[in-house]
């Protein structure tokens, strides 16, 4: 289809409109637009002339509206394309002119978004241009795009307040920043800059579903991209602990939840004094509810690993005793969700049984069917270090164990020949 005429696009969102109406000093726009204009936005001008609008009638533009209906119908009828053009993403179906001109367009909003009113419908019509293309995606961040959209979310922010429309922009910003690869050194150093990463930070306390996903893909991508050394040395490492372990607690989705752990794996092991921070916060306490209530193999394998790294440091070892249902949850695990998982357990119960042992880890792992577990990993087969720690657990911890009614007879004489 040919580009569209002038007349036939909002002068507000230079998109094709679909229900055209006219205010008071004669200018057509689309109705969405100008609805926002005037009443998510409160003006009370022409967005074309700038003259105070007499009143905020608007007609509807039937005659335009039925023209650009017979432009479209033309447009759909002159051409007949085959089942797999259909089915192809719009990008690879564009001739160079109109790859040409969409770059163009994007080029543009992108100059003018700063100083638009109307941020959140140029930020959707980027993404939506951007979407699936990757030398488009290329173009926008080789002519500065992450710098600008960056600058766009801190400006949201900071103009937010109780203003749901500030905020709504600072949603689409960072959707368009999670659509591209942010796998380059320079775009690393935008996004980890104070003005940008505060937004990102925000929108994961406080923004919606969609929002927080988006400022997690971002995360993300920044912790995996190799791009800019060590990230964590770039932020407030206190306030990316809790605005993760505040997302795990919520338990939003099963897809943020694993997109979290990651990026508070990378957080644990590549911050100094993180593992401190994130127990002293309550790192433990939040991963041990998540794990007595995982049903996927996947967080249950993130949960797992990042309790082991927890458990190494003294701080981790005391709070996962305190924990009233941590040996119950990690005993839950083996021999039952995957063998990476019964590793991992192994691993976590070493670390508070025999590294620095307590009496209450020693009943809970009784009382909880851990030790039984423990003695059935004995028969089965396992790698050689998660048998040898099972072995060693048994044979230092076996005379207590042995002392509960509830311990199993059948392996009363199995541990004389461990000892």
């Amino acid at each position: 289809m040919d580009e569209p005429p002038q007349l036939f696009l909002c002068p507000i969102s230079m998109e094709l409109m679909e229900d055209p109406v006219t205010v008071s000093t004669g200018v057509t726009y689309d109705r969405r637009s100008i609805e926002e204009w005037l009443f998510v936005y409160g003006r009370t001008t022409c967005p074309a002339t700038m003259q105070p609008l007499s009143n905020f009638d608007l007609t509807p533009n039937h005659t335009l509206k039925r023209v650009i209906s017979s432009w479209l119908d033309r447009g759909s009828s002159s051409s007949s394309p085959s089942t797999s053009t259909l089915s192809s993403p719009i990008h690879e179906l564009a001739t160079p002119l109109s790859r040409a001109l969409e770059q163009e367009r994007l080029l543009a909003a992108l100059a003018e978004l700063e100083e638009t009113p109307f941020k959140v419908t140029k930020l959707k019509s980027m993404r939506a241009r951007m979407a699936g293309d990757v030398a488009m995606q290329g173009e926008f961040v080789a002519s500065g795009g992450v710098r600008v959209v960056g600058r766009v979310m801190a400006q949201a922010l900071a103009e937010s307040g109780g203003d749901f429309s500030a905020f709504a922009a600072c949603e689409e910003a960072a959707a368009v920043l999670a659509a591209l690869p942010l796998s380059d050194e320079a775009s690393v150093r935008v996004v980890l800059a104070p003005e940008c990463i505060r937004p990102v930070m925000a929108l994961l306390q406080r923004g919606g579903a969609e929002a927080r996903l988006h400022a997690m893909d971002i995360l993300t991508k920044i912790s995996s991209s190799g791009s800019g050394g060590d990230w964590t040395a770039g932020v407030d490492i206190d306030d990316v602990i809790k605005s993760l372990l505040e997302l795990l607690s919520d338990e939003a989705s099963t897809r943020l939840s694993s997109r979290a752990l990651d990026v508070l794996l990378d957080v644990v092991e590549r911050a100094r004094g993180a593992r401190a921070k994130a127990v002293e916060v309550g790192a433990v306490h939040v991963l041990v509810e998540l794990l007595a209530d995982a049903d996927d193999r996947r967080v249950t394998e993130r949960v797992l690993l990042l309790l082991k790294r927890l458990c190494k440091c003294p701080e981790g070892r005391l709070a996962f005793a305190e924990h009233d249902l941590s040996v119950a949850a990690v005993a839950r695990t083996m021999l039952r969700v995957s063998e990476l998982s019964t590793q991992l357990a192994v691993k976590v119960l070493w670390l508070v049984s025999v590294v620095a042992p307590s009496e209450k880890v020693l009943e809970d792992m009784m009382l909880t069917g851990a030790v039984a577990k423990l003695l059935g990993l004995l028969h089965v087969e396992s790698s050689p270090s998660t048998k040898q720690k099972t072995v060693r657990m048994v044979r230092i911890h076996g005379v207590v164990w042995r002392q509960y009614a509830c311990f199993p007879t059948d392996f009363r004489d199995y541990l004389r020949l461990l000892d």
